[in-house]
Parts: C-alpha cells; sequence; structure tokens
C-alpha cells in the first residue's frame, strides 16, 4: 500500500532533503539540492523509480520512532519477535558533497536486517550503471554519481538493478551505511565517519535550538516547527523554500499538483516574524538579503516566487513516467504561476523590509530606495486585477487581499518615514495612496448585506485571505465589518477547526477541475483572529485541534482531507509551520520570549 504522506518523517543538510516513511524506506530525495533532479522518486511512482529501504527482513512497518531531541535526527524503533533494533537516519550540514547516513545499532536480542537501494537520477527515469570501487559500490549516471559504503562492511549484491545488503545486528552493535552524491566528472569523495558525523549533527542541532527564545506553552511544537523551517532553508543563500517535495495533490486522484521546491514572496512576512520573534535574527537577516537580492531590478519585473539563488525562470513541465501520488497526475516539475501578476507581493515584500527594520536587522543603504521604486510602480497599478494569493489559473479579479495588501505597502511606508526622518520620501504621497485603497476596499469589496468582505470586488465568494485584515492594521479589531468578516468564512469555508482557501464548489474561480482539502495556514489565521477579536478561549481550543493533526514526529503538509482524515498536498509546508509558530506566540503573549529577543 503507498504510505500516507503523514507516513514521512523528514530529514535534510539545509541544501536539500528527503522523507523518510515509516516502514524504512527513502521514498524521496533530491541532489544536490532541493531543486535538482530526485534520485528516489518512489513518492511519486513507485519503487522503481527509487528507493531505499532498511528493515528487519519480513517486517512491514516500524514499532515507533521520533527524533533525537531537538534535532533533525530521525530515530526508527522495530521490536520484532527475537529483538529490537534502531535505525538512525540523518544528513550531516555539508560544504561539498551530500551525504544520507543510515546507522542500524541493536538494542536488544539479534534482529536479520536488509537493505535495499534502487538509484534512479532525473526523477526515476534514469538507470544508472553500478561498479564495485574501493569497497564502495559506484552509480553512475551522465551528470551524476552516487557511491554506497558500509561500515563493517556486509554482504552486497546486485539484483533486479537494485543493490542489496542482508546483516545481522545484535544488542550493542552497529552498522553504518553512507551514500554520497558527488559529480560524476569529480575524484572520489572524501570518506566521512558516520558515527563522528552523527555526534556533530546532534551537537549543531542542539546548538541551533538551544537559541529558540520562546519559553511558553507549546514549546515543543514551537521548537519542531522552527527546526522544520530551518531544515527547509538553503543554506548557502538564506533562501526558504515552501516544501521540499513537488506534486503531492491537493486531491487524491485530482489534477492540483504543484512543484513547490522554490522561494515565495507571500511567506516573506510571516516568516521573518516568526524568526525574528523565536530570535533567530542570524537566519532572519539571511531570508532579508534573499529577499533584497530577489527583487531587485525593475519593480513592474517583481515576480512571486522565486528559486533558492534568485533564479527568475522556473519553466513548468510534466513527467508522463511518473503516475503520480495515488495515481494523482500529472507530476510537475517548475511552476508556470511564476508569470502570474499578484499584487500582494509588493505590500509583503515593503512589510517584510518593515519589519526587518523594527527588529534592528542591519539596515541595508540601497533597501530603502528599492522599497521607494516598488511604491511607485504600486501606486500606478493597484487598481488593476490580479491573480491573487492563491495563484489562480483562471481570470484575474479585483481580489480584496491584494488591494488590501497594497494598503499595507502604503501603509508601512508612513509610518516607517513618520519613525525615520531621515529617509527621503513623501509622506503625503502615501497617506493619499492609503486613503484612496481604503475607501475602494470598503466601498466595493465588502458585501454589507452579510456584513462581509468578500474575496473579489462584486463576488458573492468568501476567501479565507481575509482573515489577514485582522492583523494587518486595515480596520481596528473591534470594527463589526472585521468581526462579521471572521464570522462569514467560519460559517460558509469552516469545518470543526479547518478551513478551506475558497470554496471550488460549483465555481471556476480558480480555473480547475476538483475540490482540494482544507488549507492548514487558513485554519491557523482563523485562530488568530479570533484572538484579535477578543474570542482567546475559541482560539486556543482551535489552536489545540489543529496541533493534534500533526503525524507522529510533529510534521504538517499543506492541506487536511476532512473527509479522508489524512493530510494532503506538498510536505511538509513552511506555510502551515509559519502559521503554528505565529498563533502559539500570539497565544502566549510576549511575556514568554526571553528579555533579549523582545526588543
Amino acid at each position: 500500500m503507498t504510505p500516507r504522506i503523514e507516513d514521512y518523517g523528514l530529514i535534510g543538510d539545509l541544501q536539500t532533503a528527503a522523507l523518510v516513511g515509516r516502514n524504512g524506506s527513502v521514498d524521496w530525495l533530491c541532489l544536490p539540492r532541493f531543486d535538482s533532479g530526485a534520485c528516489f522518486a518512489a513518492l511519486l511512482g513507485d519503487e522503481d523509480n527509487g528507493h531505499w529501504r532498511i528493515a528487519p527482513k519480513g517486517a512491514e512497518t516500524c514499532t515507533r520512532r521520533g527524533y533525537a531531541g531537538e534535532s533533525l535526527v530521525l530515530e526508527t524503533f522495530w521490536e520484532t519477535r527475537t529483538g529490537t533494533v534502531k535505525v538512525i537516519d540523518f544528513m550531516p550540514q555539508r560544504d561539498r558533497e551530500p551525504d544520507v547516513m543510515r546507522i542500524i545499532e541493536g538494542i536488544s536480542g539479534t534482529v536479520e536486517m536488509s537493505s535495499v537501494i534502487r538509484l534512479r537520477f532525473d526523477f526515476g527515469s534514469v538507470v544508472p550503471w553500478v561498479r564495485r570501487s574501493q569497497g564502495h559500490r559506484v552509480a553512475v549516471a551522465g551528470p551524476d554519481s552516487a557511491w554506497l559504503r558500509s561500515e563493517p562492511p556486509v554482504k552486497t549484491w546486485g539484483q533486479q538493478f537494485s543493490t542489496c545488503s542482508s546483516f545481522t545486528v545484535s544488542a550493542g552493535e552497529k552498522v553504518a551505511f553512507v551514500l554520497t552524491w558527488h559529480p560524476s566528472h569529480s575524484p572520489r569523495p572524501e570518506l566521512v565517519d558516520p558515527h563522528q558525523a552523527l555526534e556533530t549533527t546532534l551537537s549543531d542541532w542542539a546548538e541551533w535550538s538551544s537559541r529558540c527564545k520562546y519559553r511558553g506553552p507549546y514549546r515543543e511544537a514551537v521548537i519542531r516547527s522552527l527546526i522544520t523551517l530551518k531544515a527547509l532553508t538553503f543554506g548557502p543563500t538564506g533562501g526558504i523554500v515552501a516544501a521540499p517535495t513537488t506534486s503531492l495533490p491537493e486531491e487524491i486522484g485530482g489534477v492540483r499538483n504543484w512543484d513547490y521546491r522554490f522561494c515565495w514572496l507571500r511567506d516573506s512576512t510571516l516568516t521573518l516574524g516568526a524568526l525574528i520573534s523565536a530570535g533567530y535574527l542570524e537566519e532572519a537577516a539571511a531570508w532579508r538579503d534573499w529577499l533584497l537580492r530577489a527583487v531587485a531590478g525593475d519593480p513592474a519585473d517583481l515576480q512571486i516566487m522565486y528559486g533558492l539563488a534568485g533564479e527568475r525562470r522556473l519553466p513548468e513541465a510534466e513527467l508522463p513516467w511518473l503516475r503520480g501520488y495515488e495515481s494523482s497526475a500529472p507530476v510537475r516539475i517548475g511552476n508556470a504561476a511564476v508569470r502570474q501578476r499578484q499584487l500582494d507581493v509588493y505590500g509583503e515584500v515593503i512589510d517584510s523590509l518593515r519589519l526587518a527594520r523594527e527588529a534592528g536587522l542591519d539596515d541595508k543603504p540601497h533597501a530603502w530606495n528599492l522599497q521607494l521604486s516598488l511604491l511607485g510602480f504600486l501606486e500606478s497599478t493597484w487598481r488593476e486585477p490580479d491573480e491573487g494569493l492563491w495563484e489562480i489559473r483562471g481570470q484575474r479579479r479585483h481580489f480584496v487581499h491584494s488591494k488590501v495588501m497594497a494598503w499595507v505597502a502604503a501603509d508601512r511606508a508612513v509610518h516607517t518615514l513618520e519613525n525615520n526622518p531621515a529617509l527621503t520620501g513623501d509622506p503625503d504621497r502615501w497617506r493619499a495612496m492609503r486613503d484612496a485603497v481604503h475607501r475602494e476596499v470598503c466601498e466595493k469589496g465588502y458585501d454589507p448585506e452579510r456584513n462581509t468582505f468578500t474575496q473579489s470586488y462584486g463576488s458573492r465568494n468568501l476567501d479565507a485571505a481575509t482573515l489577514l485584515i485582522a492583523r494587518t492594521g486595515f480596520l481596528p479589531p473591534d470594527d463589526p465589518r472585521l468581526i462579521g468578516t471572521v464570522d462569514a468564512v467560519r460559517a460558509e469555508l469552516g469545518s470543526g477547526c479547518l478551513v478551506r482557501r475558497y470554496s471550488t464548489d460549483g465555481s471556476s474561480i480558480d480555473g480547475l477541475p476538483g475540490s482540494e482539502g482544507a488549507f492548514l495556514a487558513c485554519s491557523f489565521w482563523m485562530a488568530d483572529a479570533l484572538l484579535l477579536t477578543g474570542r482567546a478561549e475559541e482560539a486556543r481550543d482551535l489552536f489545540e485541534q489543529l496541533l493534534a493533526l500533526r503525524n507522529d514526529v510533529g510534521l504538517l503538509a499543506e492541506e487536511y482531507d476532512t473527509a479522508g482524515c489524512r493530510q494532503l498536498g506538498n510536505f511538509p509546508q513552511a506555510f502551515s509551520h509559519i502559521g503554528l509558530v505565529g498563533t502559539a506566540m500570539a497565544l502566549a503573549g510576549e511575556d514568554t520570549l526571553e528579555p533579549d529577543a523582545a526588543g
């Protein structure tokens, strides 16, 4: 049976990441970067598309698993009739070549183990040539090469284009496997001691986690989400990918399958807020700097997403040889939404840079001039329709959220100039723009009959993005229009603790067939909106219900299927974990932060 999305755990090295199932199989791994071709793609196909399973012979699924302390080292326990073993999976942080390390440790008795590895480069389409060399199994195909070794050496043979191993582990014994990728034209990679690498990796994560300034309720969930965000960071540039996967479906058997291995500007303000609030100013500065590099240039060319280093070309293509997760096709790489116009991103960028300035991050001399340039372009375009926050593939509309974020851009510019008189700029100009946007949204984006803001001008559809009005300051929290919007979204888009982005029933708003699950980030936004409008107990209850939807190692996908009671969409999803961190901190209050983090 195909594992559920929540059956996977995450390991990574801050440049790429792998998904490890409860059955002991690594079913997804792109090397050497998040956005590279996958060498294990069974997640989106079958075992012949690449995987690496280590498990006791005859065992189907593990007994239990969890992360070692506050780290990204995954420990999986298998209890059998002859004994118990622990499999330790991790990827040490690296300067050059990536390593996947799997250490099998005997806990009690003696257990017969097997390892089967099928390397398939280029998203499962290329079978490499495998040979023996200097104690390794070496797989080569085109530009890719992978070296596999075990310590101590175990019985290994080739079978049906796979590399198989058989060995026993008794109490106190350890067997380590190391898989190293490197360019095929390069010399053999240097040997790394897996046991020393494990100690270093645990120490690195312990040091990083100790820097978290949050000491309030739900700390375990908060730190696990922050570790996940760190794991989704591309270390060399500071960019944070939305997810390490592509094409995990928003509807089982449906076509809403997208590549999320890129960096979205929509995440910028919320990501910065989470990192800064938790005391991770170094990571916040790296993300801010990535943002400044990515958006540099003509403001008319601002994109909604970029590559790991700020690449602009992310062409979308389909991979027909992969059947898709549970036959949810097509499988896509790249993302055509990169060409869309989403006017909200101007507000998100300007708000992010305002937040970075107020947090005390070292100011960049050119940052303010860049913001003025973005504002000047937005001033002349905010009245135009766009594709909106959710990247609809239907016709452009006047989305309320996009207009509100235009208001945010002007509002933050006014406050920045008021707080920093030395900066150049005309605050009256931006006040006039701010007032004009506010006036138009209240006139055209509000339905007085139902006392709610709508998805777009003239529409009766609702949109969970309007919940963000509560946190932008567009209206005071006690404004009846805001409270009415929260109640309307909850009634029409809510189901228990979950909230859909918008209605797909009988509507062609997004230009796609089928439906999707409830969007987890929107569900956290609902908790935030309830809290801001004075309903703290309702907010806390909703938040705790959302926490219960995490998998056994604390991870969340993009969406949740209320009918099938399962996670949906790309996994793990940065947006979901950002929402978790933000809501937990809002519920706890500022007194739960250590003094040096609050300033």
